[in-house]
């Protein structure tokens, strides 16, 4: 069920981020393409503008009847065809064709462009044509200043017309200059199967680095949603444990008939040493839950590290010796040192570490708590000669609920959650936790906490 859930989860993110992306790439795609066609149309428009304003300056002033082709169009225009004289082919322009400007600039228009320049009278009929001339394409140019027109081959032409007056202000007719859009049509065609193509590759790449990209993602919340199983399983297991035990005493005690005083304080001395042991595990649950989210309430001050090792190896040495052990303290810095943080909280932290070092060291072996300074940080090393741990365990030996060959037994005591409030309480006082064992011959617990500095 957990792995149809992640599977269906991810895919769903894959999916809405393939779908997200490639609107987004066609949104793109569109306005790149529409840029480019812009771009294009005012640049043959700056061109078109630009030789038919010279032609018509030029030509406008000289001429005299309406429809009648003067001497100026052969002397601006070479080659130019009249059509009731015929044109035995289709003039091109020359390698080069020049058109004269009232500052005798020579502008060229070349061959591969295509240009066309028609004269036609007042009534729509085409008088005159220069260059490039398309097949049946409509000479009418009605009142529109711009056009973009297409022949029977389906290619288009954008063109400029402007009317053109004699000397007394009568209507001649008008001169249209256009271009073939046969070259923009192509590359526009060339960048459509470029985006036809390229889009549904692209979300393709970008549908398998999502699916990529949210598996990595959800690493994390797999590893917790593990981490939460887990959790769940082993407080079921540890709540289990003492409820059972309470539940089987007081059936045992519900079936004897006669109950002697002293069997009855020996059956409510067994509930409530499991009812400690539910409540101590409850409480570490409880503190284990508020440290992760930050809301226990911390009395931050100056604590002594130096009178909180004074004071456990104190209060450890009946335990110790109880376990035929030597509990010993060493301090190698000349001044105390003090950190920020919880009293109470630090206490927790050191008693976890040396009672699990008691816990887990033979009898005649040795337990020392070290003290020293390290470039701005107070460093505890709590050292046993015990039983040591394995280099596989060594990093989840810090997870909750996690003993060591998955150990169960009453023998060894404790939930499991030790080392757990341990980590927690160093994180929350911005220190490190790390462990140096090697089987058969010890563990040392390393604890790093940043040094409080004090200003005279």
């Amino acid at each position: 069920m957990q792995i149809r859930l992640f599977r269906q989860t991810r895919t769903w993110l894959a999916l809405w981020y393939a779908v997200v992306m490639g609107l987004i790439l066609t949104l793109c795609g569109f306005v790149v393409y529409e840029v480019i066609v812009d771009a294009y149309l005012v640049s043959i428009k700056r061109e078109l503008e630009s030789v038919t304003g010279t032609l018509h300056n030029v030509i406008e002033p000289n001429l005299k009847q309406p429809g009648r082709i003067e001497p100026i169009f052969q002397q601006v225009l070479l080659n130019t065809c009249v059509i009731e004289s015929g044109c035995p082919t289709q003039t091109i322009f020359g390698h080069k064709q020049r058109i004269l400007a009232e500052d005798d600039i020579i502008s060229t228009i070349h061959r591969d462009k295509q240009y066309y320049i028609r004269f036609i009278d007042s009534s729509g009929r085409l008088i005159a044509v220069v260059g490039f001339l398309p097949d049946k394409l409509p000479p009418t140019v009605q009142t529109k200043v711009w056009q973009t027109v297409k022949d029977p081959q389906g290619n288009r032409y954008n063109q400029k017309s402007l009317p053109l007056h004699t000397q007394d202000n009568q209507v001649w007719g008008y001169i249209q200059v256009g271009r073939s859009l046969k070259e923009l049509d192509n590359r526009l065609a060339a960048l459509k199967l470029v985006l036809a193509l390229g889009l549904p590759i692209t979300v393709l790449l970008v549908g398998g680095s999502s699916w990529w990209l949210a598996g990595l993602a959800m690493r994390p919340i797999d590893r917790s949603y593990k981490q939460m199983q887990q959790f769940t399983s082993d407080a079921s297991h540890e709540l289990r444990t003492p409820l059972a035990a309470i539940n089987a005493t007081v059936e045992t005690v519900l079936d004897t008939e006669h109950l002697s005083l002293t069997e009855a304080r020996d059956t409510l001395a067994s509930i409530q040493r499991q009812n400690y042991r539910l409540a101590e595990l409850v409480g570490d649950l409880l503190l284990l839950s508020r440290l992760d989210q930050q809301e226990l309430t911390t009395q931050w001050e100056p604590c002594c590290l130096n009178i909180l090792i004074n004071d456990l190896i104190e209060e450890f040495s009946a335990l110790a010796s109880a376990a035929s052990l030597q509990l010993t303290s060493s301090v190698l810095c000349h001044q105390p040192l003090y950190v920020m943080g919880d009293e109470d909280q630090l206490l927790r932290l050191l008693s976890n570490l040396i009672a699990n070092a008691i816990k887990y060291t033979r009898a005649g072996g040795y337990v020392t708590v070290i003290l020293k300074r390290n470039n701005g940080h107070a460093v505890i090393e709590v050292q046993d000669t015990g039983i040591g741990i394995a280099p596989g365990e060594q990093k989840r030996i810090f997870n909750r609920f996690y003993r060591v060959n998955s150990d169960r037994s009453r023998t060894t005591g404790g939930s499991g959650l030790g080392l757990a409030i341990a980590t927690a309480i160093v994180q929350a006082h911005g220190g490190s936790l790390c462990v140096q064992s090697e089987v058969g011959k010890g563990s040392t617990f390393i604890v790093q906490l940043p040094l409080k500095t004090f200003r005279y």
